[in-house]
């Protein structure tokens, strides 16, 4: 099946006459109306800044306890930030940073298209980042006050840490989030319908960009589904709706929109064509990313069926990654096909590097453990932050940081960047996430899966293997890269910084 979705893929990509990119002789952007409330959207970005920062911090000190277990060089700071909060920051911050990146995203795009704010849209603006603080904020005490056990069962269930990865925010603030989440799609809806209404040549894109905006508000809902004493097996299942569906299922038909909206926006692509290319990644995407779901469940006490289900169609969502060389191909076509497009080449150039990703960590490093047998022997091992880190950061970060370009040099768009800087974050970052995995994450996830074969799971994640001197030799070399990578994470902000508040002092 995987070799015959492959082949109907080509064939169809093959039979394709290639779309011809448009060359508009100037920048349909450079006289755009920047609403107020589009402009409030800036706040957004400083928040995601400071938001990566805080989360490289905590992948430092999480990744040092892995080898000195409960100090930093020396100094003893587990007592008041053990292992269990750093791992639990680290992921819940990159989660909620990289979201607010791609939610400000559409709350820029949405009054862009008539030019002109619905009533209250900038106070509602406001409102939501408000809530996006009060929830950041809130979860994260919460979650240190549950570890420490300053909370009782009850408690620490609706505002501490419910204990299941990705989705470790109290009930409370989950609710709120949610709340949260049906404003912004209230605030995207009211700038939006007024033009499908007017039936403009934009109506078949923006009525699947408004899908992929409902599809955002109602799935996250899933992390809902269970109570605090709910069996584990069905709370895992409703938990990876969030973390798979949610995540890699709808928000990337979101990402797939808002890139061709923005494509489309600048002149490159007909309107015809956008949407006939979304539509089919969307359909590609859902129908292997959908029953692909079932791939986390294969030992949580589902049937055997499951199993047989999720193998095969966890299989299948390798097949557009197959073809992510013709999108690399198209998107560095269209940097290149008219001149003052040199001023969008690093927004695309992190798009290009989502593409990169999304071939090595979603696809490679993640089929290499999604097989059940795979699976059972590497499931838990170091193998498993390979393919989170290549794909989290590498695929949804990139983008991420890339949509939030695409929205800088559009608020700024007559202003000069700081090419020199922005080049080297853009490199910094890549070369160091690929250095992190590689040179570190990789060799020791293989050497943990020999172990796991050999001798069993509880040899390979046990202190007598992870305590070897060639284990730990792999887990110091992962100062190499962490190191790049942070340097990569300061200078962008710098750039933000020097961009969104230096300049705008200066006037």
């Amino acid at each position: 099946m995987l070799l015959i979705g492959i082949g109907i893929l080509v064939f169809v990509q093959a039979r394709t006459q290639q779309e011809e990119v448009l060359k508009p002789v100037n920048d349909p952007l450079m006289n755009q109306v920047v609403t107020p409330s589009m402009r409030a959207t800036k706040k957004y970005f400083w928040i995601v800044n400071i938001l990566i920062l805080a989360q490289v911090l905590l992948g430092i000190l999480t990744a040092h306890y892995g080898v000195e277990g409960d100090a930093l060089y020396g100094i003893n700071i587990a007592g008041f930030l053990p292992y269990s909060i750093t791992r639990t920051w680290h992921v819940q911050i990159a989660i909620f940073w990289i979201a607010s990146a791609w939610l400000a995203t559409g709350l820029y795009i949405a009054p862009s298209l008539s030019g002109k704010d619905p009533k209250f849209q900038k106070i509602g603006v406001s409102i939501l980042f408000i809530a996006l603080l009060i929830v950041v904020a809130g979860s994260l005490i919460g979650q240190w006050f549950g570890v420490m056990q300053k909370l009782g069962l009850v408690e620490n269930f609706w505002f501490g840490h419910q204990g299941y990865e990705y989705v470790d925010l109290g009930r409370f603030w989950q609710l709120l989030l949610v709340i949260g989440l049906f404003l912004w799609l209230t605030l995207m809806i009211r700038p939006i319908i007024p033009i499908i209404k007017k039936g403009t040549s934009e109506r078949g894109l923006l009525i699947l960009f408004l899908i992929s905006c409902f599809a955002i508000a109602f799935f996250y809902a899933a992390g809902l589904m269970w109570g605090r004493t709910t069996n584990l097996a069905i709370a895992e299942y409703w938990r990876w709706w969030v973390v798979h569906l949610w995540v890699e299922g709808f928000f990337e038909v979101f990402a797939t929109v808002v890139a061709a909206f923005l494509f489309t926006r600048m002149g490159l692509l007909r309107i015809k064509s956008a949407t006939n290319n979304v539509l089919f990644a969307t359909i590609i995407f859902l129908s292997g990313g959908i029953l692909g779901t079932f791939h986390h469940l294969y030992f949580t006490g589902t049937p055997t069926g499951v199993m047989a289900l999720g193998a095969t169609f966890s299989a299948l969502e390798v097949i557009p990654l197959v073809l992510i060389g013709f999108e690399v191909f198209h998107n560095y076509r269209m940097s290149r096909s008219t001149e003052w497009l040199a001023d969008y080449k690093w927004p695309i150039y992190f798009l290009l590097s989502v593409a990169f990703w999304n071939f090595l960590g979603a696809g490679i490093f993640g089929f290499i453990i999604n097989p059940p047998i795979a699976l059972y022997y590497m499931q838990g091992l170091n193998t498993t932050p390979v393919h989170g880190h290549a794909a989290l950061f590498g695929v949804y970060g990139m983008l991420g940081i890339g949509l939030m370009l695409f929205v800088l040099r559009s608020m700024y768009r007559k202003q000069k960047w700081n090419d020199k800087l922005i080049k080297f974050t853009f490199w910094t970052l890549n070369i160091g996430l690929l250095l992190m995995v590689v040179v570190s994450l990789l060799p020791v996830g293989l050497m943990q899966t020999f172990a796991s074969v050999n001798h069993g799971m509880w040899y390979a994640r046990s202190a007598e293997f992870m305590q070897q001197p060639l284990v730990n030799a792999f887990k110091w070399s992962r100062i190499i890269g962490d190191t790049i990578f942070g340097i990569g994470t300061l200078t962008l902000f710098l750039f933000v910084y020097q961009l969104t508040i230096k300049k705008e002092r200066k006037k």
